[in-house]
This record gives C-alpha cells, structure tokens and sequence, in this order.
C-alpha cells in the first residue's frame, strides 16, 4: 500500500519535520513492511508562467510551431522566449514553465537550445511530461484545472508534486490497511498522534433515497454465505465528465500508483483509497431496469472493462439488469455500461461481497483487481453507505453534479461476535506480564469493545477487523501494540524424548555423506513427462502409470515424478550449457509410484472454515498416492582435470560404485552389485543393487541414445536407491565390531570360471568356505585373453586373514583361503589357476 504523507496528514497529526523514514519506522512498530518511498522525479525551477505573445510559424517540415514569449516573473528572468509545438493555449493563459536546469520525469534534463531557429529557453510542460497523467495532446493550461497562480509561483508545489508516499507491505489478513483510513490509524497507534476518522458522518445524511433498489438472488451461496450481504447505490445527475481532474487529487492517485482515467473514476479511486471501500459506478441511462446480483448461468459470457469476452463459471457472482450481466461483482466492471465522456447521470455502487467468491473469481479468471484485493480480504461492512455518499460529494464537487434523493439500499445487520478472553492467558502466551489496564486499553485502542467478564473480558472486536476471531489474535493485538520489542529472546527447552526420527536421522546421514564425498546437492521439481517415466521408472522402459497433474505449471510436464534421475539430466544440461562440465550431484527427494489400477486425486475439497472429520482426512490420504524417498546421483566429465604429468581421469562406474559404497556405509548396510539390464542404461555396463537379497536400486552408465536425448556431450552414470527401504533394512541400531590387536594376513587366490558366472557368487562362496577367519574379500582383476580358455575369465580376490585371539600362521589362513575355494569348485566348477 502506497500512502502519500499530504493525504496522510489529513486523518493524523504527523509532525510537520517528520520525514517518510520516521513513518515508515513507526508503521514497522506496529506490525507492517517497509517496502520503498516514492517520489515525482521532477527537479525546479518548474514556475507558472503567463503567456505575452505567440507567433504561428510553418517549417519545412511541415510543422507549425510557436514561438511564444512567457513571462515566468521578475525573480526568474522576466519574459523568456520559448519554442513550443502545442496549439492548445492563447495570449494571456497561465501554463507550467519548466526553466532550464529543471529535470523532468524520465529523467529529462531542460536547457536552454536552439531549434527551429530561435533559442528556446525552457519548456512550456504538458500533464504526461510532469507525470499529471496521460494528456499529451497539448500543453498543461492552468485555468483549465482552475487555478489561477501569480506569474513566477512554483509549480511543483502547486500542483502537489512535492508531496511523497511511503510504501508499505500488508499481509492477507489485515485487509483495513488497503485504504489511507487504516493506515492513519495504525499510524495513530505507533505514536499516540490525534486519529481523525474519515468515516465518522452523520447517519441521517448518509440515507441514500429510493428508486434504485437491487436485488440479491443468490440461488447457490458458497459455503452457505450469500454473494452480497450489503448493496447501496446513490445517483447523482448532470455530471460533466469533461471536467479535469484536480492535480492534487492526480498527485495523491500516481502517487498511490493508479492512474487517473478521468474524473469520475477518479473519485471512484480515490474514494476507495480513502475508505478501503471497492465502488463502482454506472452510467445510469445505459442501465436497462433494476439491478439484479445473482450467479452466472452455464455457459454465460460478458465482456469486462478490459475488453475481454469471458466466459463465466457458475459460482461467479453477477451484477446484472435487464440486459444480461454487467459486472463481475468485486471484480470488475462490464463494458455495456461504463462511465465515459458522453455520461451525464452515475449510479454509484458501493456493496459488501463474500470473500470467498469475490477471491475465486479473481484467480479463475486470473483478473486481480484493487476491488477484488479488498473485498477477498474482508471490507468493513458499516462503510458502504459512507463510500457511497463521500463519492457523491466529490461527484457535486468536482464534476459539477447534482445529488439526488435517488439511490437504494439493501443490507443485513452486523453481527460481530465476543470473544472470552481469559485474565491470564495473554501474559502466558506472549510471555510478557502485561497488566490489566495495558491489555484493555491495547485493545480498546484498535477500536474493539471491552467489558469485564468473569475470570477475564469479552471482547466484540471492530466492524474493520475480519482476522480477530479467538482469543489468540486478541492476544497478538495486545502485543503488537505494546511493542514486539517487550517480547523476551527466550529459547524454548525442548521436551525430552524427542527429536529427529530414525529414517530422518538417516537420510541427513546419507546426504551429508554424498555432500563430504564431493557430490553437489541440486533439488529439481518434481515435474516430469510420461515417457521419462516410462523410461526411468520402470527397467524394461515399458508403460508405467503415473499421476498427472490437473494444473501443472508446465503443460509439457504434467506428470509427478517415479524417478529423480530426470531432475538430474536437466540439471546437468544446464550446468554444461554454462561451461560447467564436470559435475557430481545428487538429490534425495519423493517420487511417486501409483499401484496400478488405482485412481488417485479427489473433486471433494473440504471446506476451510472448519476441521475435516477423520473420516475425510483418511479419505484425502487415501486419494494421494505412495511417495517413496530415493536418492539419486549423477557423474559426468572428469573427477580430476588434466594436470602436468598427468592426464584427465574421466568418471564412470567405479566413481559411481564409491558412491554407492558411500551411501551404504551411511545408512549402515552393505550393498552387492549384480550385474543386469535397463532399458535406460548401457548393456553390459548396468548393475542391480541389493541388500540381503532385497533389490534397492541400481547403478550403470547412461545409454548413448539416452545421453545424446538429454544433450549431454559425453559419458555419464547415474546411480537410483529407495533410501527409505535402505534405511529399514538397516534396523535402528549398529553395533560396532570390536577391533583385533592381532596381525592379518593377507593372500591372492586366482580362479578359472565359466564367463558367465558372476565375481559376486564366486566371492560369496570363497567368504562362507573360508569361515569367521576371513576379515575382508575384495575383487581385484578380472582377465579374459591370452592364456584363458574361452568361454572362461579368471578372477583374482584379495583375501585378508585375522583371528581374535592370536596371530594366524601361513598355513592356518592357506587352510581357510583352500577352504574357500572348494565351494567355490563345487558350486561353480572354479579352478585355481596356476
């Protein structure tokens, strides 16, 4: 909210020295933002002048130009001789003389240079140059908005264009602050300055008349709550839309940040500005009959103020007449019958519409509004027939109208229900001891009604404040208007027992791992399409089911996630399409794996305004589909760049195998890696990873079809585990083995098998021959060629030997290491190889 200190000042005494940062400072005690402080990027001299003479003169271009002698007062050089394009203004008229040095808007610097054969020394300024709106068909005439200042007066301050607005942030649920009658009571709050309520008017004269009566005929309210509670409308006559809008009134909108469209909807801004109170208004002779607030009909259309021909759903709230709709209620108006330049009679609008509707509307129709920003946040109900009269007056004022006692109303009784707030309960939930007298008059002083009730008070909050519904907001009011500063830094003791479950504490623990191993982590969304699905989520690449979204943020994306790998491939291209080629990354997230057959999702959408029973929250549960936690990495480039003396060591699958081993040691198993196949991998250079005999993921080297897809320049591997059925198969505790003080051994066995017999049965084997003496068994070559029969490879593990209680002889571990083998020979036909 944009909040110009001149209008400010007209509700609350701000000092005259006070500048916007002191405002700003005193609004954030009170709760809000600061955001920024808007200015007019005009600079002096800008001087009223007079115009003495003007002399038509055609160039060769086909222009006619003037050249004008002005007299901008003795102090600023007396008669100046200025060239100007305009035809707009005659001898004797005032205008806006900007001299040279003056800056204008944009910024444009003024000086004095020579044109069309004269030197022009300033510029007689137009309303668009001095930021007064979008007029540029002329120059600025004075008379024209009424005014008539002495020749050499500053024309910054008599157009108001010294004036400055602080801009604050306001959050959903303080809507009042949308108008400069909120915020000048926020203001009077943070400094104890005189509040001057702009709503505060005789109710005798507020009575709008009769003739003009709507009609609410809500056949299907939301939530139970008819669209319109209060409708009033007043008509003023014999309006003159030419009339130009007053410059202060330009001024107070810019600076707000609206623009002025001409003076009656102007007033209608400015009014809403002023009050926080959305109006409208209607040109009256384009209305057919009486106006009629209902829902849309199926397959309704009406064309908005903005030109576009919507089509309406049926839970829009209407504005209508005889001739079908004309507005979106809250939201904007309709085109059949705006205000415009031929209008002479208004019918002013000023209602009080449902929240909920009035926000559908606005984001069904993704048309946000300033109406719908106030109304879908709750408008103070007792300021229509306010609204409605003030935009009346200035209508009389401005426009030159007449008010009749022509209008309607149709409102329901405002009925705010207290609140029983407890003696102690603010003092034990804020922390602070506030005393009685503190905690009545902060919220006296928010305008709600306080009376002694037993144990405590009953508080009827007021009309302007939809959020204070329980004693808890109750409570908040009385702390923020005491200072949020009297709130002790006190760190809550956390109660015993409790912290970070087991999976939790594991899946840090894996993350972390990857993270210390040199991988990066990059969280992708969870977004993808049905093929990577297809070809990620399932090993053969055939169909799979997915979940898809029924609005996606991207319509080529539409399905929820069954793999990470995805993720990566992106991130990866957008990471070497920057230059960055050698990448290690990871992600541990959700993935979403629908069992087939099963439909997901629901049209059944809870309302909000109160707890779902258990049966709808398992309902909603069931609706949603099993989420699994994988983690997932990705290696592509080099693990190491080209050194002197040393080549560039390219990754593949024994960094992606670290990898694994990382994140087994993490979670506390041991992985074994079987040789298999993917339809997303290469044959042949694809791993299936278990644990106890139980598939957990799967490691290999992307296929080059599949990296080529991706745009991924080189080689990459990826690795896939479900972390969450990792971290179960590990159980909740490890125990530590106890180290050895004894020597190992350490001994070599090479073996011939049957090529297709895999290293990891044959390791298995020589581990269960050889017994508990056994410490550690580890792959170290693999040799098919010279000297191996074909159809045969020889293996060669690396065995280490220990004992608990002594130091083993060369022949106790030969013993265990023949051992071994001999399971090995009878399961696999394994021979030592000499």
């Amino acid at each position: 909210m944009r909040v110009p200190l001149s209008w400010l000042r007209e509700y609350v005494d701000v000092a005259a020295d006070a500048t916007p940062d002191d405002v700003l400072a005193a609004l954030v005690s009170v709760g809000f933002e600061e955001e920024d402080v808007h200015r007019f990027d005009i600079t002096g001299p800008v001087v009223v002048g007079q115009v003495v003479s003007l002399e038509a003169e055609p160039q060769s271009n086909g222009k006619t130009i003037n050249w004008c002698q002005v007299d901008v007062g003795p102090a600023n050089g007396g008669v100046r001789g200025i060239v100007c394009g305009a035809h707009n203004f005659v001898a004797g008229d005032k205008v806006v003389v900007t001299l040279p040095g003056a800056v204008l808007p944009g910024p444009f610097p003024i000086a004095a240079r020579k044109t069309y054969g004269h030197v022009s020394d300033g510029m007689i300024a137009s309303a668009r140059e001095l930021g007064l709106g979008e007029e540029h068909n002329g120059i600025l005439v004075l008379s024209d908005l009424g005014i008539d200042a002495p020749v050499g007066t500053d024309a910054i301050a008599l157009l108001g264009l010294d004036d400055v607005a602080v801009e604050i942030n306001v959050t959903p649920d303080r809507g009042y602050a949308f108008s400069l009658r909120g915020v000048a009571r926020e203001y009077s709050h943070a400094t104890g300055a005189t509040f001057r309520d702009p709503a505060e008017r005789d109710f005798a004269e507020l009575q709008p008349g009769t003739g003009h009566t709507a009609i609410v005929d809500d056949q299907a309210p939301v939530r139970g709550r008819v669209g319109a509670s209060e409708f009033v409308t007043r008509v003023v006559r014999d309006v003159d839309p030419a009339r130009p809008t007053p410059p202060w009134m330009i001024a107070r909108l810019s600076l707000a940040g609206m623009r002025s469209l001409g003076i009656l909807i102007d007033i209608t801004n400015y009014v809403m500005l002023e009050l926080g109170q959305p109006l409208h208004g209607y040109d009256l002779d384009k209305l057919e009959g009486m106006i009629t607030v209902r829902r849309a009909l199926p397959g309704e259309k009406m064309t908005t103020l903005d030109g576009q021909e919507r089509t309406l759903h049926v839970e829009d709230l209407l504005i209508t007449d005889e001739s079908g709709p004309i507005g979106l209620a809250g939201v904007m108006g309709g085109g059949t019958t705006e205000m415009s330049g031929t209008t002479s009679n208004v019918l002013i609008e000023a209602a009080t519409f449902d929240p909920t509707t009035i926000a559908r509307t606005a984001r069904r129709h993704k048309l946000p509004s300033e109406a719908s920003k106030r109304f879908e946040r709750g408008v103070d109900p007792l300021v229509p027939f306010v609204a409605a009269r003030r935009a009346a007056d200035l209508m009389v004022e401005l426009a030159g109208g007449t008010l009749t006692d022509e209008g309607g109303a149709l409102f329901a009784e405002v009925f705010i229900p207290e609140i029983a707030l407890p003696a102690g309960f603010v003092a034990g939930l804020i922390g602070v001891d506030y005393s009685a007298d503190e905690i009545t008059g902060a919220l006296t002083t928010i305008g709600a009604e306080v009376v002694d009730a037993d144990g405590g008070w009953a508080v009827i909050p007021p009309s302007w404040r939809p959020d204070l519904t329980d004693k808890w907001t109750l409570a908040e009011e009385v702390a923020r208007i005491h200072g949020l500063d009297r709130i002790p830094a006190v760190l809550p003791t956390p109660p015993s027992g409790r912290g970070l479950t087991a999976l939790q504490r594991g899946r840090r623990r894996v993350a972390d791992a990857l993270a210390a191993a040199g991988f990066v982590e990059t969280p992708a969304f969870p977004f993808t399409t049905d093929a990577q699905n297809d070809l990620h989520g399932s090993a053969s690449g055939e169909h799979v089911p997915s979940i898809r979204l029924a609005n996606p943020l991207d319509g080529q994306a539409p399905a929820l996630r069954r793999s990470l790998i995805p993720g990566l491939l992106q991130t990866a291209h957008r990471n070497i399409s920057r230059g960055l080629t050698d990448l290690a990354l990871f992600e541990t997230g959700a993935v979403f794996v629908p069992e087939p057959g099963v439909v997901y999702g629901t049209d059944d959408v809870p309302p909000l305004g109160e707890r779902p029973s258990d049966e709808i929250l398992a309902a909603l549960d069931a609706s949603i589909p099993p989420q699994k936690r994988f983690v997932s990495a990705l290696l592509t480039g080099n693990v190491s760049p080209r050194q002197p003396g040393r080549a560039a060591e390219a990754a593949g699958l024994p960094e992606a195998l670290d990898a694994v081993r990382v994140i087994a040691t993490a979670a506390g198993v041991e992985i074994d890696v079987v040789q298999s196949r993917r339809a997303a991998l290469h044959p042949g250079r694809t791993g299936e990873l278990r644990v106890a005999d139980r598939m957990v993921g799967y490691v290999g080297e992307l296929h080059p079809a599949v990296a080529q897809e991706a745009d991924l320049p080189g080689r990459a591997t990826v690795l896939e585990l479900d972390l969450d059925l990792i971290l179960t198969l590990a159980g909740d505790r490890r125990v530590a083995a106890s180290l050895s003080t004894f020597p190992a051994a350490t001994q070599d066995v090479s073996l011939l098998v049957p090529a297709d017999v895999a290293a990891a049965d044959v390791r298995d084997a020589l581990q269960e021959g050889a017994g508990a003496l056994l410490e550690s068994v580890r792959l170290v070559d693999d040799y098919r060629g010279e000297g191996v029969p074909e159809g045969s490879k020889s293996l060669t593990f690396a065995l280490r030997f220990r004992a608990d209680d002594r130091t083993l002889t060369a022949a106790e571990a030969t013993e265990a290491k023949l051992a071994g083998v001999a399971v090995a020979t009878e399961r696999f036909g394994a021979a030592l190889r000499d």
